[in-house]
């Protein structure tokens, strides 16, 4: 028997491992069925399992557990990301405090050694983390993105692509990162606007003519590297001005003031200095004119030889300090603050650097017209759609990607420099001979690849790309990924342009977004906030189910969430009604003899053939919700039947039958329970996997385990609409009389008698299922009448569809005791009164309050007043009816 008390301590942990031991996730390739796809976003081998993780994974596994259940080949491949710049970070700090040496010191081998050993170590961590949520992935397809057939496929890509000429080497501007020491995508920089200043320095013409322009920078540090001042064609200000050369602020460098598009005339001045080795927008300025790259700041984030005094000065402290120079020679001509965009790195939150560097780049404009084909053409479809609008805009205004980083764990570049010839050689194999001057003196690039490089090809990579494996053949490409908004730059577009290339399909059919996880107060969850909620801390006090429910009937696609401690204490409480519901269910059944299906329908009463029909009904909707990815309502539609309709109302009709001396009756009635509770069970199997399985093993004549049920299908030929109609009826009315007898203030255990008031069908209906209404609310005799002519005056009423229902008010009220609550209410409001009547007699009090407190007072006497008279003439009735 089913334990009196739910506790998912005791039974979660058991059948994960039975589902894993009994291969219930493994997915076998089967022509006789459609495969359906899912890869997992890889979680970082550095990462502890997050409120991010549990709700990107259980949106995950509800799909896949449901297509499981509908028959399909359903594959979860599952994985973890090699991070590098992460992992990188932690194995340097590991070597640092244990050892006490650099990586350098340390050398290139070990290193890697290090790294290697620290994945072995912490790598699975998540994995096992994840399983506690009731992920039902294949983990025997489980990957790694620098795995040996991953390890491939980027190889592969990326050698592809420089046959192509659509992967080059080139000494362009990138993002730098002085803390990590390595270059960033675009995509890697986190925009946010702080509060800065704009200096207002002056540039004197070099001729002595008197001549001087103003120009407004956030970044006087780079001042030593400019090589021109730009001003629109348009402006007439600086018309006589342009073509002169002017003086560089306390240096003898001498620029041109040149015309451009750039400029904005209504900015600052209008006249912009031009730093191309310090800004993306000056860089190509300077391609457009030519312009010298000289640079100022150095990959350490500090001065070069070009700052002159303020060589090896942090940027900041330099800026400090020139900026006083400036004041002091008169070329600081005023000081504004101002909101200014700063980019950050992603990982670690220093403001990147833009340097000139020689790094390998992907020519993006080829590779992101595909991208844009597939999403217009519909191939590829973004949930909500919104997020589609977002993807375009990124991949139309798309600059080329720097994919070389300075770290040593990743995908090495397969690059090769001969040290003779300077020949570059990109192949598969290494190489031991220079095809151009034949030395042996090769030497392999010593960057890596940008992780994202390598998670752009995760859909089919892990199903074994570039080879032609069956599983590739089968399940590619996949079905949905499921992902945040936050990474749709990140990693959505480059799986997409990826897959096009070399694939020629999208990699998924369906992007599903999801939102992010806040805290209570709408605020980002994070470590320097303290306001992180640990789901394994959740799973370990509530139960992974009531975490998983609590996550799907919380989020809509697209949008955030705030996680709130009352949502996943009424999740476990409907686990826990699920619970007591099924164990009140299985006791019964001890009692009753198991029938066929044929003889159970022949008997089958109203309340029977309404919950086989609601049923019925809930699992079309639920199904129907859950093909347009609305999770949240399909989780919502099974918690209201099994809570309202199942416990609520038709186990409370049928109990009487369970208790009565008709044995035939209490078989049918234990079999109608039984047959919903199953279909209940099995809607539910993919919000709240562990309870349903548990539950699900108690009960009798059922086949295998739940994971492996098949989904419930709508049977169109199910029409008790009659009798749907009838015991909705009767639910209106017992609703009616409990909502009569809170608003008289009657106990539910007060036995009424009740007049209803109909006549043509809705009399019949309700005449004949007036047993439902006497027990469910406590009834004792009901009278039926066609008009109100013959019922007592003294009533309460309530309206339904087709009918009236009137209760005697000598039924409803305990006269003695409300005559004394009534008393009681009389004296309170006359103390009330005669307060606020003193306060408003009080001259002080009048001429001192704000006007506003006056009146609220005024306001609240004539309440009370109000109160104090409804009160005195309900007194009166009262006291006249004791008085009969």
């Amino acid at each position: 028997m089913l334990a009196k008390t739910y506790d998912p301590k005791q039974f979660e942990e058991r059948i994960y491992e039975t589902w894993e031991k009994s291969g219930c996730f493994k997915t076998e390739i089967d022509p006789a069925k459609k495969p359906f796809t899912i890869v997992m976003p890889p979680p970082n081998i550095t990462g502890q399992l997050h409120m991010g993780h549990a709700l990107d994974q259980t949106l995950q596994d509800v799909l896949i557990r449901w297509k499981r259940m509908q028959g399909y080949a359903a594959l979860w491949v599952p994985g973890t990301d090699h991070a590098s710049i992460a992992t990188e970070v932690k194995v340097v700090d590991k070597i640092r405090e244990e050892e006490g040496k650099t990586k350098e010191e340390l050398g290139r081998e070990e290193f890697l050694k290090r790294a290697w050993e620290w994945k072995k170590v912490y790598g699975g961590r998540i994995t096992e983390q994840v399983r506690k949520l009731g992920n039902s992935c294949d983990w025997d397809r489980e990957r790694f993105t620098m795995d040996e057939g991953c390890n491939k496929a980027v190889t592969e890509f990326f050698v592809d692509l420089y046959k192509e000429g659509l992967i080059y080497r080139g000494n362009r501007l990138i993002n730098w990162c002085p803390s990590c020491k390595t270059t960033l995508s675009d995509a890697e920089v986190e925009h946010e606007d702080k509060q800065g200043k704009y200096y207002y320095v002056r540039y004197d013409a070099a001729d002595g003519s008197g001549d001087s322009i103003v120009v407004a920078t956030s970044r006087p540090e780079t001042i030593f590297a400019d090589t021109a001042i730009a001003v629109s064609p348009e402006d007439e200000r600086y018309t006589a001005l342009v073509g002169k050369e002017f003086t560089v602020p306390t240096t003898d460098r001498k620029v041109k003031l040149i015309t451009d598009s750039y400029p904005d005339m209504t900015k600052g001045t209008g006249a912009v200095k031009i730093t191309p080795a310090h800004d993306f927008n000056d860089f190509e300025v300077g391609e457009r004119h030519g312009l010298e790259v000289l640079s100022c700041i150095d990959f350490d984030g500090k001065m070069s030889d070009l700052a002159g005094k303020y060589k090896g000065l942090d940027r900041y402290d330099c800026r400090k300090q020139f900026v006083k120079e400036l004041e002091e020679t008169g070329h600081l001509v005023k000081t504004e603050d101002m909101t200014i965009p700063v980019g950050g790195c992603y990982r670690c939150g220093t403001v990147i650097e833009p340097m000139l560097s020689d790094q390998w780049f992907v020519k993006m404009e080829p590779l992101a017209k595909k991208a844009i084909e597939v999403a217009k053409n519909g191939d590829l479809v973004h949930v909500p759609e919104r997020f589609e609008k977002i993807y375009l805009h990124w991949l139309e205004n798309i600059k080329d990607w720097c994919i070389s980083r300075q770290l040593w764990w990743g995908h090495r570049i397969p690059a090769y420099y001969c040290q003779d010839c300077g020949e570059i050689i990109v192949e598969k194999e290494a190489p031991h001979t220079c095809p151009k001057c034949g030395s042996s003196r090769l030497k392999q690039d010593e960057d890596v690849l940008d992780t994202w490089f390598s998670s752009g090809l995760w859909p089919f990579s892990t199903l074994g790309w570039p080879e032609e494996t069956e599983d590739f053949k089968y399940f590619y490409p996949t079905d949905v990924l499921v992902t945040g908004y936050d990474i749709i730059f990140f990693w959505v577009v480059r799986m997409v342009f990826s897959a096009m290339y070399s694939t020629e399909k999208s990699p998924f059919k369906y992007v599903y977004v999801h939102g992010l996880v806040r805290d209570a107060q709408g605020r980002k969850m994070s470590k320097s906030l303290g306001n992180g909620i640990d789901p394994l801390e959740m799973i370990d006090e509530y139960g992974a189910d009531a975490l998983r429910f609590m996550l799907m009937t919380g989020i809509t696609p697209g949008n955030d969430m705030r996680f709130q401690t009352e949502k996943i204490e009424s999740a476990r409480n409907f686990a826990n009604k699920l619970w007591n519901a099924s164990r009140f269910v299985l006791m019964n059944a001890e009692d009753a003899q198991i029938i066929s299906e044929e003889e159970a329908f022949k008997n089958l009463k109203d309340e029977d053939k309404w919950i086989i029909s609601r049923i019925n009904d809930v699992a079309k909707e639920v199904t129907a919700n859950l093909e347009k990815f609305e999770l949240s309502f399909a989780g919502q539609k099974i918690y209201d039947f099994i809570w309202n309709e199942y416990c609520d109302w038709y186990i409370e009709i049928v109990k009487g039958r369970l208790y009565g001396e008709d044995g035939a009756d209490r078989n049918t009635a234990v079999f109608v329970l039984i047959k919903v509770l199953k279909d209940m069970l099995k809607l539910l199997h993919p919000f709240m996997p562990f309870i349903t399985e548990e539950i699900w093993s108690y009960l009798p004549e059922k086949e295998g385990m739940l994971i492996n049920a098949g989904w419930p299908e709508y049977d169109g030929n199910i029409d008790y609409s009659e009798s749907v109609e009838k015991i909705e009826l009767v639910m209106e009315a017992v609703r009616s009389i409990r909502n009569i007898r809170a608003e008289a203030g009657a106990l539910p255990s007060r036995k009424l008698n009740a007049i209803i008031v109909a006549e043509g069908k809705a009399a019949d209906m309700l005449s004949s299922d007036e047993r439902y209404i006497k027990n469910l609310a406590n009834i004792t005799n009901i009278t039926f009448v066609s008009d109100k002519s013959n019922a007592p005056q003294d009533v309460m009423s309530g309206v339904v569809s087709g009918a009236e229902i009137l209760i005697p008010l000598d039924d409803l009220l305990d006269y003695e005791a409300e005559l004394e609550r009534l008393e009681k209410e009389k004296e309170k409001l006359i103390k009330e009164v005669k307060r606020i009547e003193g306060k408003l007699s009080n001259e002080g009090f009048v001429k001192k309050a704000p006007e506003k407190v006056v009146n609220e007072e005024k306001a609240k006497l004539a309440n009370y007043n109000d109160m104090l008279e409804k009160v005195m003439s309900r007194l009166e009735q009262v006291k006249g009816k004791l008085s009969k």
